[in-house]
């Protein structure tokens, strides 16, 4: 799974303790979270994605979702000269 964690932080000015202590989990919850090393329960994804305002599917890509766009991206890029 992929995360925007890091740059949803960036905008909202949160260190990673910062975030942890908002949502009740360790530093290094965050840290592991940010590097795709784990994967949150239901309620820490929902917990973390409030704290930013956002959506839980905004916020975390689940591989198969980011494989799949990567796919329809190249497939568009590359069929351009025929869709029109």
């Amino acid at each position: 799974m992929k995360t925007k964690i890091k740059e949803f932080r960036a905008r909202f000015s949160l260190t990673q303790g910062e975030l942890a202590e908002k949502v009740g989990v360790r530093r290094e919850t965050i840290v592991f979270l940010e590097k795709g090393k784990f994967n949150p329960s239901l309620k820490l994804a929902h917990d973390i994605a409030k704290v930013f305002e956002t959506s839980v599917e905004n916020l975390f890509i689940f591989e198969d979702d980011a494989k799949r766009e990567h796919e329809e991206h190249e497939y568009r890029t590359h069929h351009r000269s025929y869709i029109q």
